[in-house]
């Protein structure tokens, strides 16, 4: 038969005292001796007891957790490298600590902060992380008003009094253009992410100042759900116009990839006929061939950031933002100077 959740009336039994008495003792409450506490605690310890969420919830107990819920298809996440290294840099900083990171995908934000208020109110996470920041953002409001400790993985511009873990869009956007131009391109499109996002707007922003100043004309953006699939169909859509680029940046590499296949399904030649850089850096970005040129970032470094951050305000009530380099670019075989008319 299945054993039963161990419970306060058991370890009540095995003690020979009151319900009350243990929970005194479980509690660090006065009322019982320091011979019969340390009595409890043991048989605790030997039964497998924990306290439940509601009971940490009215105790105020740390719950030794931290949550993270992503509005993203979940089917994409498996594919998705940027979310895989980020978690493994949380996870570096809280599995030394013993902390745990609860992890949900959500379908719409409305649900996200469902399951904000879940956790914190039945006392499952000291604080959580909140990814792919809106503009606006409901959620800033929200978790201020429940009192419940968060770090925003976004720029601080938006972000209210909570503390932030951000890197500079602007400088890697204007590097990577830069790049192209001085390779002699002057028709750069880019393959975008999801539109109201921050951090995809303020891409958006860099790409047509940048532009701009290099006297590249209006930039032609194409927005996209981050997917392979969507990635290929905005590269197909680019190729085929009767202005088609000779330079193309992916907000990610899952699309990037994406696009190299398309173009060699469509006769072209990369970097002869076409240029590619992705955004994020990553195994996929090295093994294809032509490798891509990519906009680099120590993207597991990123997420022991924002856990530390989330840590010391958990501990200590308050924390400081933290800005992270910007993304360097590497080329390799997919740039190259665009072939002559």
């Amino acid at each position: 038969m299945p054993r039963h959740r161990p419970t306060i009336a058991d370890i009540a039994r095995r003690a020979g005292v009151s319900k009350v008495a243990v929970s005194y003792a479980l509690n660090d409450r006065p009322g019982v001796s320091a011979t019969t506490r340390a009595t409890i605690k043991a048989i605790a310890q030997e039964i497998g007891w924990q306290p439940s969420s509601a009971a940490r919830a009215l105790t105020g107990a740390r719950a030794d957790a931290v949550g993270l819920a992503l509005c993203r298809p979940a089917r994409l996440l498996g594919v998705e490298p940027f979310f895989m290294e980020l978690i493994s840099g949380i996870e570096s900083e809280l599995a030394p600590r013993g902390c745990a990171l609860l992890l949900q995908v959500v379908t719409d934000p409305a649900q996200e902060l469902d399951v904000y208020r879940r956790w914190w109110g039945e006392g499952r996470v000291d604080g959580v992380f909140l990814a792919d920041l809106r503009s606006p953002d409901p959620r800033i409001e929200a978790v201020v008003g429940l009192g419940l400790p968060a770090v925003v993985i976004g720029h601080p511009s938006a972000v209210g009094a909570l503390p932030s873990v951000w890197s500079d869009e602007h400088t890697a956007v204007r590097d990577t253009l830069a790049y192209l131009t001085a390779l002699g391109h002057r028709s750069v499109a880019r393959v975008a992410g999801m539109r109201g996002l921050d951090h995809t707007e303020r891409r958006d922003r860099a790409q047509h100042e940048v532009c701009a100043e290099l006297g590249l004309g209006e930039p032609v953006i194409v927005h996209t759900d981050y997917s392979g699939q969507d990635g290929a169909h905005a590269t197909r859509r680019l190729i085929s116009s009767p202005r088609r680029p000779t330079a193309v940046l992916y907000d990610n590499d899952i699309m990037a990839v994406a696009g190299l296949s398309v173009a060699q399904e469509m006769g072209l030649r990369v970097p002869d006929d076409l240029s590619l850089v992705a955004w994020d850096d990553s195994q996929l970005s090295r093994v294809v061939r032509p490798p891509l040129t990519a906009l680099n970032r120590d993207i597991p470094a990123y997420g022991a950031h924002a856990a530390r951050t989330l840590l010391s305000l958990v501990v200590h009530g308050t924390a400081a933002g933290y800005e992270d380099v910007p993304a360097r670019l590497v080329p390799r075989g997919s740039t190259a100077p665009p072939a002559r008319p």
